[in-house]
């Protein structure tokens, strides 16, 4: 699988950016996909999550504002995120992994086997 990361840009604080995650292959639909973000000096931290059977997860910094999703036809998934602020400002990537039904996914789950490039998001004040 292949990740392809895209929708970073230059936004003002409180306004609203889209983030898209494309993947190649035929493994999307059954593959968990998360968001992560680094900032400059700071761990890579992971924001959101969806399970393979759409259940999401959130970082609570980021609950209510963002928003993950996915669309199997299009093998892509999106973050959406709303009331940006200057703290959101960082290189967003997205990951993947092939999950089972079961298994949990989650914003603290540590396995992810796909990676995208980042993007990167500047929030202005």
């Amino acid at each position: 699988v292949q990740l392809q990361a895209s929708g970073g840009g230059l936004v003002q604080a409180g306004g609203p950016l889209r983030l898209s995650c494309a993947a190649s292959g035929r493994t999307f639909s059954r593959s968990s996909v998360g968001w992560f973000r680094q900032a400059l000096g700071k761990e890579r931290e992971c924001v959101a999550t969806i399970h393979r059977n759409g259940g999401t997860d959130y970082t609570d910094s980021v609950k209510g504002r963002f928003a993950i999703s996915r669309d199997n036809a299009k093998k892509t998934a999106y973050l959406q995120m709303n009331s940006l602020e200057p703290e959101d400002t960082a290189v967003y990537y997205c990951a993947a992994i092939e999950t089972i039904l079961t298994a949990t996914v989650s914003v603290t789950s540590k396995r992810w086997a796909y990676w995208g490039q980042g993007t990167q998001v500047t929030v202005s004040s």
